[in-house]
């Protein structure tokens, strides 16, 4: 199948992107963070008449922001996952972002783009979000258009469209029971965001424009709206697992420990085998994890941070048991069988390597946004001989990552390899394509 990508991408908007420094969007890809969050956005999405569409996916960042680039995934930077301090809150950006999608806002402002739903385009359109919140003096982001609308930002929302979001966001966290009180509490954590120096700004405050009337308008709706708020003990206990995991992979292990020693929860068990195995101290996270294997024994996402664990520890064959053991309690797990094929990879055995690709490509056919699974699918089509597909998976790797350069280069040997006409060498000069346009080739 040959997927449409960008055709109509104005000039401008090329040029001034590649005069920004180079830079990269990050994923923090991990099935348990990414399945908390699920649970989280859940009921919002389904107000929103998003279901089982949009997946809620983290950015390595430490700035606050959230933000759509497409229809299929909602981006949280984890920054703001952190800041946040209540599963509502967490939810309430959800539910606006979820607007921006269901309102349609997103469609117009890329109606010059056939379609956003490519590796290719998603990389453009991550680049272009990366450049516009780490670059200063392009803090306006990335325009869309002639020089008359130069000021319209790749990714910024007008004023009306966040009223619009906001009531729309409203109406979804009622829907699903939230305390919609939430949302003024976030609002609040970005009032004077505005009168800061564009270069302190927190990216979310320059692409959602925040105006006393907009808080007041919300706050009016709330105090005008009451509703019963749904029992929230089963949200507050994913948010906790999502901030609990994430802040342990990204904070120092000390701090983690410090705030976890002496606990036996759950949360905190994995917390300490997280911190443990960065510092790393591979008996004392073996120790942690294995209590919480007893405790949680059905629980995939335990064995899947077991399985990490053992293989980061260079543990290929008890990786592969652990990693087995979760496929077979969530066996439709994009990222658990994503890791399932490292591992399978790392036994280097043929045996290991056939049943690597086999398990990698059931992992893309379900998500095919993960960076690492379309480093290891190269790998694993290397390993088997079949150089075509490799040069492919790594091309659209380099395609996920901005990095069209190297893309065209990967994508070129891809055509070079594959039957020509058969879908894999459409794909190939689709990326070629794009990639060669982007970069200026």
């Amino acid at each position: 199948m040959c997927f449409p990508f960008v055709r109509h991408l104005i000039a401008a908007t090329v040029i001034w992107m590649l005069a920004l420094p180079a830079q990269a969007v990050t994923f923090l890809r991990d099935s348990e963070i990414e399945f908390a969050l699920s649970e989280l956005a859940r009921p919002i999405l389904n107000a929103a008449g998003l279901p089982g569409h949009t997946k809620i996916i983290v950015i390595q960042d430490r700035s606050l922001n959230a933000f759509v680039v497409d229809t299929r995934a909602i981006y949280l930077h984890s920054g703001l996952i952190l800041e946040l301090e209540s599963a509502a809150q967490l939810q309430s950006v959800i539910a606006h972002e979820a607007a921006h999608i269901a309102n349609g806002h997103l469609t117009r402002r890329l109606a010059n783009q056939r379609s956003a739903s490519t590796l290719t385009t998603l990389g453009f359109a991550l680049a272009a979000v990366a450049a516009a919140s780490g670059n200063g003096d392009a803090a306006g982001g990335i325009a869309l258009g002639t020089t008359g609308s130069a000021q319209r930002n790749y990714l910024a929302h007008t004023r009306s469209e966040e009223s619009a979001a906001d009531q729309s966001s409203f109406r979804y966290l009622r829907a699903a029971g939230v305390d919609t009180s939430a949302a003024v509490e976030v609002l609040n954590i970005f009032r004077g965001q505005e009168a800061l120096s564009v270069s302190r700004q927190d990216p979310y405050a320059r692409s959602h424009p925040l105006t006393r009337d907009r808080i007041r308008a919300f706050e009016g709706l709330v105090a005008g709206n009451p509703s019963p708020v749904a029992e929230s003990d089963t949200a507050d206990y994913w948010f906790a697992r999502a901030q609990g995991k994430l802040s342990a992979f990204t904070q120092n292990p000390s701090w983690t420990l410090r705030r976890t020693r002496g606990a036996t929860d759950t949360i905190s068990l994995m917390r300490q085998a997280v911190a443990h195995h960065r510092v790393p101290n591979t008996e004392r996270a073996m120790a942690a994890i294995n209590a919480l294997v007893a405790a949680r024994p059905n629980d995939p996402f335990v064995h899947e941070l077991k399985g990490q664990i053992l293989l980061e520890s260079r543990q290929a064959a008890g990786a592969v048991a652990a990693y087995a053991r979760a496929i077979e309690l969530a066996p439709s797990d994009a990222l658990i069988l994503a890791s399932y094929g490292r591992a399978l990879l790392a036994l280097d055995t043929a045996d290991g390597n056939r049943r690597a690709l086999s398990v990698l490509e059931q992992s893309r056919a379900r998500d095919d946004r993960n960076a690492n699974m379309l480093r290891d699918l190269g790998l694993a089509y290397a390993r088997n001989g079949q150089n075509g597909q490799a040069s492919l998976a790594v091309a659209e790797r380099y395609a996920l990552r901005g990095r069209f350069s190297d893309a065209a280069i990967h994508a070129q040997r891809a055509v070079d390899q594959l039957p020509r006409g058969s879908a894999s060498w459409q794909r190939a000069q689709d990326v070629l394509r794009t990639a060669e346009q982007i970069s200026g080739r």
